[in-house]
């Protein structure tokens, strides 16, 4: 192999690393908010386990984060107000992002 076939390799595996690495702290932070919004509507334990799957399924339904927006905002049925979900969608990216680094 050339020096640029390998320099090709190498920004490949980056390149599907990154992209693997955003899926992954979308789909925590997802069930992240799915957590936080399992415990406004009052469910714990197996329930807000299986709340928040749904909300990380409801991520695949549209490119975006609209979808799991109109899902949380759907449920919360006025518990939290557009700010509060998009600042909360926001914390839980982070903090997903955060967690993802340090298992690295």
């Amino acid at each position: 192999m050339t020096t640029f076939d390998n320099r090709e390799n190498a920004f490949e595996n980056k390149f599907a690393h990154d992209a693997e690495m955003q899926f992954k702290a979308e789909a925590r932070g997802n069930k992240l908010l799915g957590l936080w919004a399992a415990e406004l509507m009052g469910k714990s334990g197996d329930d807000a386990a299986a709340y928040a799957a749904e909300v990380v399924k409801s991520d695949f339904e549209e490119a975006g984060h609209e979808d799991v927006y109109r899902k949380v905002s759907g449920d919360l049925d006025g518990k939290a107000d557009e700010a509060t979900i998009r600042a909360k969608m926001a914390s839980c990216l982070a903090e997903a992002k955060s967690q993802l680094m340090g298992e690295i």
